[in-house]
């Protein structure tokens, strides 16, 4: 079987789980079938590279410009059995794949546009074109795999026409080898980062998505004694990224210990921060899955995490973490839930080591990519006959 997967990141320009989810999968992938990956941006090595740097399309909405490299995977992936697309960036691809060459068309639903309506603040009118592009590309598709039973939820929410028996769950995986216990703290002391003191770890891109304004309005009230370390690269609109130095300055004014790396640090040295942390804190007001619950989890860390979307699959509550409601109509409640459950991990060390232990029991048994990558050929071959 011949495999076109088609996304818009690919290693080494990966910045989201959805380009970790390709990654990994299609390491898994190419020792079951024949795998062409199609992504966007330069040439690199184990892909065919799409430019969305088109020369009539220059000064065009960039969601244009994405559609015109969609345009190109289409065309190249003749030759497959299958497509399997991944993000509305992608999405189109897979389908005019589908139309052209009578191939069926798998999607991953790593997010949903209509559970996103800040990206129209990022994207403005190419916000409308993302959410076509989304919709056409799901209700055509032969079969939707959402990465937990709360993004299928998501999924039939936001398109009640498709066909249930359609949508399957697969939850993404983690490299546990990789992933693993850091002992070295070297990265640490170059950040600045205290060792000895307890640390609140956030990893991920400031959007409106990943709640980062929600966590620095908790930490005012985190424990003076714990240090926050934010992993976080840039924000997605001038706007979000004013508010943000505005709570960082804020919190500063309040007490020490706030570390904010806006650079993208190698995987490698994520790790050992992530080893590191007192607790993990995921505070989004919208997330799949959250494969960067499942990284912290491997590194034998304990998780405070919101209860939305997939991320109750993967955090177990009291077990290897803590969950904490959101309700978009009270951020405060939810703030200062965030705080008292960062607190409540931070005062107990040795009850936080138990759920850091009992997180990388977990990631190993059930979420293993050779494990997703069997089930996702499963759904390919019921397709291909």
């Amino acid at each position: 079987m011949r495999i076109g997967i088609l996304t818009r990141e690919y290693p080494p320009d990966v910045y989201g789980g959805a380009g970790v989810h390709v990654d990994f999968l299609v390491r898994e992938l190419v020792q079951l079938a024949d795998v062409e990956v199609h992504c966007m941006g330069d040439p690199r090595p184990g892909a065919t590279a799409h430019s969305e740097r088109n020369p009539l399309l220059v000064d065009a909405n960039a969601a244009l410009r994405t559609l015109a490299a969609d345009l190109a995977m289409a065309d190249q992936t003749a030759g497959c059995d299958i497509v399997h697309s991944h993000t509305w960036y992608a999405n189109m691809g897979g389908h005019w794949s589908k139309l052209l060459h009578d191939i069926p068309h798998v999607v991953t639903s790593h997010s949903l546009e209509p559970h996103r309506p800040w990206k129209a603040e990022q994207l403005g009118g190419g916000y409308r074109v993302s959410s076509w592009a989304e919709r056409t590309a799901y209700e055509g598709a032969d079969a939707v795999i959402a990465v937990s039973h709360g993004s299928k939820r998501d999924v039939l929410s936001a398109y009640p026409t498709l066909d249930e028996a359609k949508v399957h769950v697969v939850h993404n995986g983690i490299d546990t080898d990789f992933y693993r216990p850091d002992p070295e703290t070297d990265v640490l002391e170059r950040l600045g980062v205290d060792p000895e003191r307890p640390s609140a770890v956030f990893v991920g891109r400031i959007t409106r998505q990943k709640g980062v304004p929600h966590l620095l309005r908790a930490a005012l009230g985190f424990d003076e004694s714990v240090q926050l370390v934010l992993l976080a690269g840039a924000a997605d609109t001038p706007e979000l990224a004013a508010e943000t130095d505005d709570l960082v300055a804020t919190l500063r004014a309040e007490r020490d210990g706030v570390h904010l790396v806006s650079e993208m640090l190698p995987r490698e040295q994520v790790r050992q921060v992530l080893t590191h942390g007192t607790v993990f804190v995921c505070p989004s007001i919208y997330e799949p899955l959250g494969i960067v619950n499942l990284e912290a989890m491997a590194c034998e860390t304990a998780v405070v995490a919101s209860d939305v979307g997939g991320i109750p699959d993967v955090v177990v509550d009291g077990e290897t973490g803590r969950l904490v409601h959101y309700d978009a109509g009270d951020p405060e409640a939810f703030e200062a839930g965030l705080a008292d459950a960062v607190n409540d991990v931070v005062r107990a060390p040795d009850r936080a080591r138990a759920m850091g232990v009992a997180g990388r029991r977990r990631a190993v048994a059930d979420f293993g990519w050779d494990v997703a990558a069997r089930r996702t050929m499963a759904i390919y071959e019921s397709l291909v006959g």
